[in-house]
């Protein structure tokens, strides 16, 4: 384990080189969030009979902006699918056939290490806003679905990077990833909730999109933060999430091998 706490240091280090950039990207992102927030106000206030649309609250509907910005900075993929493609491309993951070495385990200390980074440098803004919109802001029922909150975060950051990194490994078979690391993203953003919630859609569209892993990439931690899924509903949705993180393990794991088995290492 000692060369994959180095790991972990060295992608720190690395990091650490651009946190002024992760500082003006963490408060620039404030800014499409307060847009959102005013329009959103602006729908309430045009319905002043209906203090709730699809059972929200301005404040649940506001914290639910919120959290999306604290789950993103914790879990988002940045540029790890770019980098693992280009790897591929240059043929700098040689070295790492014939190390000991796991590939996957190594881009995720990297990756942990970059959002544990990006969370610290972005903590401040973040809390800043919130402080500012703490009227509208609602805190967790009990410490209980605080806990089982950290934890669907936990495993929606598992996801998130899974899902990047078997899509990235498709730079085995084409040259450039970037059409379908698009296609992906504009997936995980609509399907993900990061747009709306998703129980405000059609309940047969909201029903679909649970057998897809999108809505356990973002909305479904929200949701246990704000309580909206209890009871039997939360365990079966957690016992849902971590299927889906065992099922892309595992599906990394086979377009892996079959990658390796037709690589040709360029460079390196």
């Amino acid at each position: 384990m000692n060369k994959y706490w180095h790991v972990i240091n060295v992608g720190i280090q690395n990091t650490l080189v651009y946190r002024v950039n992760f500082l003006f990207r963490a408060i620039f992102t404030l800014v499409p969030l307060t847009a959102t927030l005013c329009l959103w106000r602006a729908i309430y206030a045009s319905n002043p009979g209906h203090e709730q649309i699809a059972g929200y609250t301005l404040a649940n509907m506001t914290s639910y902006y919120l959290l999306v910005t604290v789950v993103s900075a914790l879990t988002a993929v940045t540029d790890d699918d770019w980098q693992i493609a280009a790897d591929i491309r240059d043929g700098n993951i040689s070295q790492f056939l014939v190390k000991p070495i796991d590939y996957l385990a190594y881009r995720l200390c990297l990756f942990g290490a970059g959002r544990l980074i990006y969370a610290a440098i972005a903590l401040a803004p973040v809390l800043l806003f919130i402080l500012a919109q703490r009227r509208y802001f609602v805190f967790p029922p009990d410490a209980g679905t605080l806990a089982l909150f950290i934890i669907s975060t936990l495993l929606t950051a598992l996801l998130q990077f899974l899902i990047s990194y078997t899509a990235a490994l498709l730079a085995f078979w084409v040259l450039e990833v970037a059409t379908f690391i698009f296609i992906l993203f504009a997936f995980e953003h609509i399907a993900g909730g990061n747009l709306f919630p998703l129980d405000i859609l059609p309940p047969a569209l909201a029903n679909a999109l649970n057998y897809t892993p999108f809505p356990y990439e973002l909305y479904f931690p929200i949701s246990v933060y704000l309580g909206r899924v209890t009871g039997a509903e939360l365990w079966r949705g957690l016992a849902i999430q971590v299927f889906w993180v065992a099922a892309i393990y595992g599906l990394a794991r086979w377009v892996w091998r079959a990658g390796i088995r037709r690589y040709a290492a360029v460079g390196g």
